[in-house]
């Protein structure tokens, strides 16, 4: 999370204004890790660190013209809840499902924030790459590891492709005035019915903030 509020503060001493944050970050850690700050690794890389760089870019985003922020998550989050008592799934550990779990958090966050941010001319949506060929898992090794790259090889898009959606929602006009939404493929698609709790996102909001709040 220093790291994070460092990059955060470089970014806002170059750019008075901010038209686009593009939150896009994504790993799985098979086996338990942890931060220096003690957060769990995958929980830290894909929820906080988009919830803190956004919090504090927020006061640089144009209120006048308009700013978007798209967070890029993953169809990898149908199929999972949240605990609330174990946020982190430290109790629960595994790797991929640790994974699954912080990309609905992405989508949660996406819609809390958007809800938020309603009256104000910034838009925030969240979208599905689809498979892309990236070193997504490559950090890992062993036998999962191996497989995922063989599919790589076979089934994935390339990463121009796997950016369409995210230009799209960056840059286009027809999704100039849309927020609160989640993409694939340039459309608009329904997310996993444990994304639409609106309970669950305040939740996951009101846990996250106490947990930054030191690098607030």
């Amino acid at each position: 999370m220093s790291e994070v509020k460092r990059v955060a503060s470089e970014i806002k001493e170059k750019f008075q204004k901010i038209d686009v944050l593009l939150n896009n970050v994504g790993a799985a850690f098979f086996n338990e890790s942890y931060t220096s700050e003690g957060f769990e690794s995958t929980f830290a890389l894909n929820h906080l660190s988009y919830f803190l760089l956004t919090h504090i870019l927020l006061e640089n985003m144009d209120t006048e013209n308009g700013s978007r922020i798209i967070n890029v998550a993953s169809d990898a989050h149908f199929g999972v809840d949240l605990e609330f008592d174990d946020v982190q799934s430290i109790k629960s550990y595994g790797g991929y499902q640790n994974y699954k779990k912080s990309k609905l958090m992405n989508v949660l966050f996406s819609y809390e924030l958007a809800e938020r941010l309603k009256d104000k001319p910034i838009t925030v949506n969240a979208l599905h790459p689809g498979f892309v060929a990236s070193k997504f898992g490559h950090n890992n090794s062993g036998l999962k590891v191996w497989l995922l790259k063989l599919s790589q090889k076979l089934k994935a898009i390339n990463v121009n492709d796997g950016a369409e959606t995210s230009i799209f929602l960056a840059s286009s006009p027809e999704a100039q005035n849309i927020s609160g939404k989640y993409f694939y493929k340039k459309k608009e698609k329904k997310s996993s019915m444990e994304s639409l709790i609106i309970n669950s996102r305040k939740k996951l909001w009101e846990k996250t903030e106490t947990m930054l709040k030191e690098w607030n």
